[in-house]
């Protein structure tokens, strides 16, 4: 069974000077253990089939699966619970919680989750993973590099161990070697940890991480 599946969605925004139609009529299945790269110009709905991917917004019509469960008729308290179970998120802005320390902020779905037994010491483990030193653990996130703060965010993505990543630009922020270096880790988890990554890029170099590219045009895969 695919972990996202989409079943002739369409995505219709109304707006005063005429409804702009983001998505239509997509059909598409991404199965666990893939990595596949989304890309297109702007406009091209790429950001509004990831936002759907995440349940961060619901189609007009059409059906869309996520981790085997319709989210046709789902409120937002049930939308919530799928966003935290089953998906995670990584951003091109980081995301992090300024305030927080570097462990505090990949420990925090946990506690959202109501997982404080053994939260310290997973969210330890998931930081070693991809590279954050324990000297870096207390510190926060505005004394860290770009390139620590998105491992940080790729850490806290992952605690949680969610059935697939979606990744919105998140090399965008980051100078070229940086951005390489988050590629290679996000490809090492998909290859050796069979961990489903989907991503939205505009970097054409990007496609050699993946095992799909999938073109968008005017809300439709070309």
């Amino acid at each position: 069974m695919p972990v996202i599946s989409f079943d002739a969605v369409t995505k219709v925004y109304p707006l005063p000077a005429g409804d702009i139609t983001a998505l239509a009529g997509i059909d598409l299945a991404i199965e666990k253990g893939e990595f596949v790269l989304i890309m297109g110009p702007s406009g091209s709905g790429k950001s509004t089939l990831l936002n759907i991917m995440g349940s961060l917004d619901v189609p007009t019509s059409g059906e869309v699966t996520i981790a085997g469960k319709r989210i046709s008729g789902m409120d937002d308290d049930e939308l919530t619970l799928m966003r935290r179970d089953h998906i995670g998120f990584i951003f091109q802005q980081f995301n992090l919680i300024p305030l927080l320390s570097v462990v505090e902020n990949v420990e925090y779905p946990l506690i959202l989750k109501g997982r404080r037994n053994g939260s310290r010491e997973r969210a330890h483990e998931v930081l070693r993973a991809v590279g954050i030193t324990e000297s870096h653990f207390t510190h926060k996130p505005g004394e860290l590099s770009g390139g620590q703060q998105q491992r940080v965010a790729i850490a806290r993505a992952l605690v949680n161990d969610p059935d697939f990543l979606l990744c919105d630009e998140p090399t965008g922020n980051l100078d070229t070697k940086t951005g390489t270096a988050i590629m290679d880790l996000l490809a090492r988890m998909n290859r050796e940890e069979g961990k489903t990554v989907v991503m939205v890029t505009h970097d054409p170099r990007m496609t050699e991480y993946a095992d799909r590219t999938i073109q968008m045009v005017d809300g439709r895969l070309a």
